[in-house]
């Protein structure tokens, strides 16, 4: 236990150590034309690996969290199974879905964020920033659900400076993101669907203002004086689209990439449109850190989860063909609590066209 626990606080604290300049996480929502609701994101980290892994969690399963003096925090039964994708840990679950179709997911929130300071005298209700992905998805099949409840628990950060904010989805297509500053826990709904880092979700809201000039298509010619000013290619419309990976920048991008998409008549066709829009998301290694010669990309892993169809999809750095987890082909009520690296083998499987 003191082992686990030390080399817990270890990777926590390699993680919270350059979480400023390392994490540039982007999600977007989009529904498909008969209904299907989609949440997607990507998850990056320059610092080397994240041991992500896909984690199953019975019905039934007896769950304990972290506090920053061990695993001696809130004690938990999951009600309902569970399909997530882990980072660091198995518990330390980034993004996931129960069975009841309500999806959660963790983005760094560095600087703005900060939680109530930890009180050991209250460790049997206290749940760390890094579980609660875990604990939402184990118990709660709306957010109503989660809000009447949220103020029973003490969230804490095992690390000062690795504070989190969330977004939960409901497969009706109500989205929420949930932010704890000064130890206040507020709600806000998403409508513009998209989530990245720093600062808080009201200012990326009123950033948006910012480019109320933007438009899809191509802006029109118009004469300066005694010149005519045209288009010199496409998508001039967007020209001041910001491009750089900063998280104001990332939001604005999505929420135009996001909010001109076309509607897919289905969640698969979604779900494929999700993956094609956050491509343009992966963030390339030595942007993030010029010292890292191991890892392919500052992108990990992005996902895809099919909130009505109870459908989980992802690709990594490592390989970017989609896999598929379907929460409809499990029994959680006889599956073992387990989890499994992302990639078994670190390699892109290449497809050799034959010319006849």
């Amino acid at each position: 236990m003191i082992t686990t626990m030390k080399n817990l606080l270890i990777g926590m604290a390699a993680l919270a150590g350059g979480i400023n300049h390392s994490v540039a996480c982007t999600g977007i929502s989009l529904t498909a034309a008969d209904g299907s609701y989609i949440q997607a994101r990507t998850i990056e980290w320059a610092k080397g690996e994240l041991k992500s892994a896909y984690v199953i969690i019975p019905r039934g399963e007896a769950l304990q969290s972290y506090t920053p003096s061990g695993l001696n925090g809130l004690k938990f039964s999951a009600r309902y199974g569970v399909v997530g994708l882990a980072v660091v840990e198995k518990e330390f679950i980034a993004e996931g879905i129960n069975e009841a179709g309500l999806s959660a997911g963790l983005f760094f929130f560095p600087d703005f964020g900060s939680y109530t300071p930890y009180d050991a005298s209250k460790n049997a209700t206290t749940i760390a920033d890094l579980q609660v992905v875990q604990w939402i998805l184990t118990q709660f099949s709306s957010i109503d659900e989660l809000k009447q409840y949220i103020s029973k628990v003490n969230i804490v950060g095992l690390e000062e400076n690795a504070v989190v904010h969330w977004r939960i989805g409901e497969p009706n297509g109500r989205q929420v993101v949930m932010e704890i500053v000064g130890g206040k826990v507020s709600f806000f709904e998403n409508t513009v669907g998209v989530i990245t880092n720093a600062p808080g979700f009201e200012w990326h809201l009123a950033n948006l203002d910012n480019y109320v000039n933007l438009r899809p298509g191509s802006a029109s010619s118009y004469n300066l004086g005694k010149q005519t000013l045209k288009p010199i290619g496409g998508s001039s419309a967007m020209l001041g689209l910001p491009g750089d990976f900063t998280p104001p920048s990332r939001f604005i991008r999505a929420a135009f990439f996001r909010n001109t998409a076309p509607q897919r008549k289905d969640g698969h066709n979604t779900v494929l449109q999700a993956f094609h829009i956050l491509n343009n998301f992966d963030v390339p290694i030595a942007i993030e850190n010029p010292d890292e010669k191991s890892l392919p990309s500052a992108t990990h892993w992005t996902s895809a989860i099919d909130l009505s169809a109870r459908k989980v999809y992802y690709k990594t750095a490592y390989n970017n063909s989609i896999r598929l987890i379907d929460l409809t082909q499990i029994d959680f009520t006889k599956i073992k609590y387990q989890s499994h690296l992302l990639d078994e083998t670190k390699q892109q499987p290449i497809q050799n066209v034959i010319i006849k």
